[in-house]
């Protein structure tokens, strides 16, 4: 029988966003941890983490995690943990290269959102999520139902403010700052005891986001990113990951007055604000029309309002990923991809 990592109230102290404590209260024999188990040492258990509003406490590195977010399932394999997933799901793109052989072994429950009995169905005792839609009434299931048979559950700090999750209902009234990617990842590294790997990944990431805006002294352009859908597109607000992008590479956002992550417009909307770029979602699935970049620039260029847009007549396109405009460590491709764009396009000094 799986032991429930996760216990409220066994230990009396302050929440603080990571905290590590030293004592509890007599506890029944435990056999001695494998080199797997114990991780690196450097968590001491049980540990605190204040969780989007919610206490998770550990008591032991996890052995089973359900991953339901391609972001945080590849934050996981570049820990080197995926002998732990015992399962992913909702991917919009290939597995990054350098990740595709830990990949390889791990099941994938489904394309998008699996069903809450799946995920029972891999005996996890941890469920980890980037988006907090999969822990609604109408998802997979709500936290406090996973709880219910002990299993814990972990959301991404890049889907949450003041305590609510933003794709749980939540609306942001802040730019998303990189700053929770590294929470992200610090907090998972302390969650399975390899704190080092944690640090280890935050630095690249840093090195490589500063390599790639020293290649750009200025830029001063307008983009528009276009996420999905040609009805009616789903294009980056004000306060999300993809903005994060833009101004980190000094261009501005042509939608940032909207604060919704990626809110739904009109085509007329988009001609109106007429973008110098743009940013165009190669989303690897087809659940909605234009998924993919080739449906997209097709489209661009034979509707009759859109092929007016002088960036299409230019074909001013970056194309990017799905999973380098959400809240990921394929923030700093996406980064590497639009400085390298903008360089191309002669839109940087």
């Amino acid at each position: 029988m799986r032991t429930p990592i996760g216990r409220i109230g066994l230990v009396a102290t302050a929440v603080v966003s990571v905290c590590a404590l030293t004592a509890c209260g007599a506890s029944e024999p435990v056999l001695e941890p494998s080199a797997a188990e114990a991780g690196e040492g450097g968590t001491t258990y049980p540990l605190v983490i204040d969780n989007c509003g919610q206490q998770l406490t550990v008591e032991a590195p996890p052995q089973r995690v359900v991953s339901l977010d391609q972001g945080v399932t590849e934050i996981l394999l570049s820990l080197d943990l995926g002998d732990r997933v015992v399962g992913t799901a909702s991917w919009t793109d290939p597995v990054l290269p350098e990740l595709a052989d830990a990949n390889a072994s791990v099941p994938r429950l489904a394309d998008n959102a699996p069903s809450y009995e799946v995920v029972l169905g891999a005996d996890p005792d941890l469920v980890t999520a980037s988006f907090g839609r999969h822990y609604l009434t109408g998802g997979v299931a709500e936290r406090a139902r996973f709880a219910e048979t002990g299993i814990d559950s972990y959301l991404s700090p890049t889907d949450c403010e003041d305590g609510q999750s933003i794709n749980g209902g939540g609306t942001r009234t802040r730019p998303l700052t990189v700053d929770a990617l590294y929470q992200e990842i610090r907090e998972l590294a302390a969650v399975f005891d390899v704190p080092a790997r944690g640090e280890a990944l935050v630095t690249r990431l840093q090195e490589r986001a500063a390599a790639a805006t020293a290649r750009i002294e200025q830029s001063d352009v307008s983009m528009a990113f276009w996420f999905a859908d040609t009805k009616s597109p789903y294009v980056a607000g004000g306060f999300g990951s993809a903005n994060l992008l833009a101004t980190t590479v000094g261009a501005t956002n042509a939608f940032a007055d909207l604060d919704e992550d990626w809110p739904a417009v009109g085509w007329e909307t988009v001609v109106e604000r007429d973008p110098q770029v743009l940013v165009l979602g190669d989303l690897l699935r087809d659940r909605f029309p234009g998924d993919r970049l080739a449906d997209k620039e097709a489209f661009l260029a034979a509707d009759p309002l859109t092929s007016t847009l002088q960036a299409v007549q230019d074909e001013r396109y970056i194309a990017l990923h799905g999973a380098e405009m959400n809240p990921s460590i394929r923030f700093v491709d996406g980064l590497e991809k639009i400085a390298n764009g903008l360089k191309q396009l002669g839109t940087t000094s």
